[in-house]
This record gives structure tokens, sequence and C-alpha cells, in this order.
């Protein structure tokens, strides 16, 4: 997802290490039914960490196991359109894919996945509990039952400059409020010349300046919809905490703040542009990397509550088994194997601790290789993580799962369309009030067909 892109540098370099377990599959390119009766085929996105996976399987998975990986890599859109076709019409041709926790519970619904409760129960070597809470229930459907096993997760935290704020003599709180935030953010703003008080993403895109500003929404006491489906997008509550969000960023927050995604607030707080920066966990391995500017001038903090105990977003990219394969059995073993603590030995001893695909299980965090590379931010993370709560983030009752995002089809399309009309506002093309009077309508719509089923 959006939520954590890399830098372009990183997902470049990732387009050309695809190279497949049984041959060579380019950006886009697929061995998928290569390998004989006992392979498998996997569609996956091309990040980092998958990237990783895929050149350290044929060693350590395929030379013990016996099974070949067909892997097939594709750019983040293009391989979430790819698994949205190949799974709904259940074609068969892929095993396993890359799925994050919005896709899974919808996919399980509607049958495309296959639940993975027999598999856990006979593989007490995978060790479920060990699989950090709320990764399990955001991974576990409305009848129960478990559809996915997370490679990486995240969540979401306030990142800043320590010694800006010494400078100014401003202690920040172990847990802050928004309003603390803010006012942290008037005092620093530009006490370094050129440096803006706080970066917020305002991108449109229901990943990209949404996924911070749900969370803003939900502790504010916001929600988009109420548990009877009633849409809520300018209610008081909502509209306070866009308020809010748009008046910090034009106040205080980074230049270009309109089109500001993940990438450009990273690439800003590693510049030394901004002294604050609410965003995903998974920032940190690239602020505390040995080349940064900024490695070690960091601090790490909870994410900014107003009315909830805790605010952070969760997401994970994850492994699932479409309906349809006729290989599950070895489908699982690739998937208990790929998300398995064993995994992360095996990554930190060969490619070393940074590149851990940390943020899904409880023995990470007490692993002392792991905390000797990321003691900075490894306990922050897990803290975050630990206390997202994906079905009640708010200060009400949801319709749908969710802390970032509304675990249903049509929120990408929703959110995208509102999006739009926040990132007017913060560009300073349009009021608030109006956009998410838009937005009402837009999510009226939605709801009224969820009320119909009632």
């Amino acid at each position: 997802m959006v939520l954590a892109r890399l830098r372009p540098a990183l997902a470049a370099a990732a387009a050309f290490l695809t190279m497949g377990v049984t041959g060579c599959a380019g950006w886009g390119g697929s061995d998928a039914g290569a390998g004989g009766a006992e392979a498998i085929d996997v569609l996956m996105v091309n990040n980092p960490q998958m990237i990783d996976l895929q050149k350290l399987t044929a060693q350590h998975f395929t030379a013990r196991t016996g099974i070949p990986v067909n892997f097939t890599v594709l750019p983040e859109n293009d391989v979430r359109d790819k698994i949205s076709q190949e799974f709904s019409s259940q074609a068969g041709q892929y095993d396993v894919a890359s799925l994050s926790n919005f896709e899974i519970p919808i996919y399980a619904k509607s049958e495309w996945i296959a639940p993975l409760d027999g598999y856990i129960a006979a593989d007490p070597g995978f060790n479920q509990q060990d699989v950090l809470e709320p990764m399990r229930l955001s991974l576990t459907a409305e009848d129960g039952k478990v559809y996915g096993q997370p490679f990486y997760g995240e969540s979401s935290f306030l990142m800043y400059r320590k010694d800006v704020l010494e400078q100014q003599g401003v202690q920040m709180p172990a847990n802050p409020t928004w309003q603390q935030v803010a006012d942290i953010a008037a005092r620093v703003d530009d006490k370094v010349p050129g440096m803006n008080g706080i970066c917020l993403r305002g991108q449109p895109g229901w990943g990209q300046v949404f996924a911070p500003l749900t969370t803003v929404v939900n502790t504010f006491g916001g929600t988009w919809f109420t548990a009877d489906w009633q849409a809520q997008v300018n209610a008081p509550e909502f509209k306070r905490a866009v308020q809010f969000y748009v008046d910090l960023v034009r106040a205080h927050g980074e230049a270009g703040a309109a089109q500001a995604g993940f990438t450009e607030c990273l690439n800003n707080t590693v510049q030394g542009n901004v002294a604050m920066w609410y965003d995903a966990t998974s920032a940190a391995g690239s602020l505390e990397a040995a080349d940064s500017p900024v490695k070690g001038k960091m601090g790490y903090v909870a994410a900014p509550v107003e009315k909830t105990k805790s605010s952070g977003w969760l997401y994970a990219w994850s492994w699932g088994i479409q309906q349809a394969s006729d290989k599950k059995d070895n489908a699982w073993k690739f998937i208990s194997w790929a998300s398995s603590a064993e995994y992360e030995q095996l990554v930190g001893r060969e490619l070393g601790w940074s590149r851990v695909p940390a943020g899904k299980r409880a023995s990470t965090y007490t692993n002392q290789e792991y905390l000797a590379e990321a003691s900075a931010f490894a306990e922050p993370t897990r803290a975050a993580i630990s206390s997202a709560d994906p079905r009640n983030p708010g200060v009400q009752p949801r319709p749908a799962i969710g802390i970032q995002f509304v675990d249903i089809p049509e929120f990408t399309d929703l959110g995208t369309q509102v999006s739009q009309g926040v990132s007017s506002a913060i560009a300073g093309q349009m009021s608030v009030d109006e956009a998410l009077d838009r937005g009402q309508e837009l999510a009226d719509d939605v709801a009224e067909r969820y009320r119909s089923r009632l």
C-alpha cells in the first residue's frame, strides 16, 4: 500500500532484482506453471523485503522441502489489479499472493481465498500465538477463521528531531495529544532556517492523505459510517478533525503539502526540512540507516490522540492461498516458512538485521540481535502495533473492520474521491466544509447500498 512507500531508488532497484527461483521473472514477467508437479506459483508485490525473500527461497526453502517456487513480481498497483483479476475468476494459475489486511477480509467473504485454521492447528512450530494480536485480528474474517499470515507489518507514530526540540526547550510527551503536536510545530517552525514544523501527507489517495487523516478523524471522535450505515463525512467530529489537519499543515507544514505523500515526507525529514513527521513506523528504518543524515537524531513516540487512548493505524503485507489452488498443502509450507520467526533469523544472518521483515511477531522484539540494530525505534513500533485495534479504532461502533480504512470494496474509490477535495483544501482552493459536503454525498451513496441489506 502507499502507506509505506520506500524511496524511489529502492523501488527501482527492486524492479531489476526479480530473478525467479526456477527461472528469470522480470518486471511483470512470470514463470508460472514451471518446475513440475510440486511447484507452486506466487504472485507478489515488488518491494525490497519481497525481493529478499525471492533471493533466499531456492537455497533455504526449495532445497529443504523439494518445492520449487515460481515468482511473478509486479509493482504495487499492477499486482493489485492482477491479483484481483486472478482471484475473482478463480483461475487457479497462482497458489499464493501477497495481500494486505484490507483485501483479505473482503476476499474471504467472497470465498476467493482458503481458510488457514486447519494448517495452523497442524503446524504448532509456526506458533500462531507469537503473531501480534492486532495482526491476527485484522487477518481474521467475519466467520472467525484466519485467512492470511503477515509477512511484515506496521503502525504509525510521531517522529521528531530530538536536537531541534531540545534547542527550543521543548519536551516531547511520550503520548502527545494533537493539540500538543500543533503547539510544538508552531514553536519550532523556522527556528532552524528552512525547517518547517511538521510534515503531513496531503497527496490525494485513500492510501495517501487519508491514511494518516482517518486516524485523526477516529481520535477526534469521527467515523466514515455509523454501525447502521449512516454516512458521517460532514458530521461535526469529522469536519473538526479535517479542519485541524488542514490548518496545521497549511500553517506549519512542508512546502507543496497538497502533493506530498510518504516519499516526499521521508525525503523532507532526511534532508532536514521538517522537525516532525507523523507516518508509518516502517519509515524509521530509512531514518536510522547507516547513510542517513538524521541517524541518531530522531525520537519516536505514540501516534497523537484526542479522545481515544491510541490512534496508530495497522497495515500488513500478508500471504493468502487461492481457493482454486490444487496445491494448498505446498502453499502452506511456503507461507509458514516465509512468515516464520525462523525466516527472520535467516534474513538477519544472511542480509543484516535492518532488513528483517518485522512488525508481525512478539519474538522479534525480544531478539537481542535485532534490537541492537533497531534499538531507536523497535519498542515504539511494537507498542504502536500492539495498541492498534482494527475492530474498535474510535469512540463508537463501526460497520466494518479497519483503522485507516473502512474494509469494504467501495472504500478505495470513495476515499480517493473525498481525498481530492481535502487536498484542494490544503492547497487553498476550496474550504473544508465544501470538500466534506461533497464527500458526504458520495459516502451516502455507498451507505445506502449497505442499509438496504440490513
